[in-house]
């Protein structure tokens, strides 16, 4: 019979020394489910833009389907038109929420630079379009930096300084117009070809809200200030003992937010020939849903300008595909809430798997 190998003394002493290193290095290392969850959610928040986009042309292609009407270049032109002013909108918007804030005004800044501006005009039949966009964008800019000296300054919350000022704004609106419409027959048709007029063979509006897009993501992207808003919004605390004037930062994003209301407001009513006391009440919020679609992130800090544009376009689409396919109008709310509820689901899931990513991470 052959004999038992004996382990060598010094050898157990050895491996059993090691045993505890061990165990502490096998709990150190993630599981390769853990692994492959956190991966997957990097990816996701890499490319969700191009996954959203994905979602906008299946969509295009299933209303077609049922509408071959729908894919029509004069249909397409009309959508674009719409969600022009929306997606201008919706760039301001973006930067206040990356700062952690909010703006509920926009709508009644929007009324009121429309209101102010079509009066004007129709009293001064001659004015040149251009003095018309760059005197409503005066009036939101004034707006705007007065909400941006609150929230800055004061230290007003951003959703309730907001929120006292668009019933401030939205009265003046009445009380300058006397409750009164200025329609289309009191405009001067230069004033209306703002919308219907085209710069490069492009519509006024789509042309406006192509520049708007390309400045803001330089801005953003190459500017040494759009890198210090995201600071901002990212960890507050931390950008103050950086040194980044923080308080400059939130009264500059509410004046371009103000100011991007006070030109939309020109072009709103230039396309709908029609300046009303009432013009865009509860638009802020579907400005918000564009955001939240384009992957902004409500808690700041987060926010593209490629993935705004996209949400823009999906609520655009929603809005000129649902009447196509004769969906009640009650419907149509219904369904542009549960797909933003489903965006919002999407965010949180991957927010959180990314986080869950960084811990394991930092124990390795």
């Amino acid at each position: 019979m052959k004999r038992a190998h004996q382990p060598d003394p010094e050898e157990l002493r050895n491996t059993m020394a090691d045993k505890p290193m061990a165990q502490q290095a096998a709990q150190a290392v993630p599981s390769g489910g853990a692994v492959r969850r956190a991966s997957l959610s990097v990816h996701i928040m890499r490319f969700r833009e191009l996954g959203l986009l994905g979602f906008v042309v299946l969509l295009a292609l299933l209303v077609q389907w049922r509408n071959p009407s729908f894919l029509t270049l004069e249909n397409i032109n009309d959508l674009l038109r719409n969600a022009a002013i929306l997606s201008i909108l919706a760039l301001g918007m973006m930067l206040v929420i990356v700062t952690r804030g909010i703006d509920l005004s926009i709508g009644a800044t929007l009324a009121l630079s429309g209101m102010i501006t079509a009066l004007t005009v129709s009293a001064n039949p001659g004015m040149h379009p251009m003095a018309a966009l760059l005197l409503g964008t005066a009036i939101g800019l004034a707006c705007g930096s007065l909400l941006g000296w609150f929230v800055a300054r004061l230290g007003i919350l951003p959703i309730i300084a907001t929120l006292g000022m668009m019933n401030v704004f939205r009265g003046l609106t009445f009380t300058i117009s006397g409750g009164k419409w200025v329609s289309a027959h009191q405009m001067p048709d230069s004033f209306t070809g703002i919308a219907t007029g085209s710069i490069l063979g492009i519509n006024t509006l789509i042309f406006i809200a192509i520049v708007a897009y390309a400045v803001f993501h330089y801005f953003v992207n190459h500017t040494r200030t759009g890198r210090q808003i995201y600071a901002v919004g990212s960890n507050p605390e931390a950008a103050v003992i950086s040194g980044i004037p923080k308080e400059r930062l939130l009264w500059l994003v509410y004046a371009i937010m103000g100011a991007l209301s006070g030109l939309c407001g020109v072009l709103w009513v230039a396309k709908f020939a029609s300046a009303q006391g009432d013009t865009a009440m509860g638009y802020e919020l579907t400005v918000i849903a564009a955001c939240v679609l384009g992957g902004v992130s409500i808690a700041g800090g987060v926010g593209k300008v490629s993935g705004v544009l996209v949400g823009s376009l999906l609520i655009g689409m929603l809005n000129n595909a649902l009447p196509l396919l004769n969906v009640s109008p009650f419907w149509q709310t219904a369904i542009q809430g549960g797909i933003i509820l489903l965006a919002v689901l999407a965010n949180v899931w991957v927010k959180r798997s990314v986080d869950r990513n960084h811990l394991l991470r930092r124990r390795i």
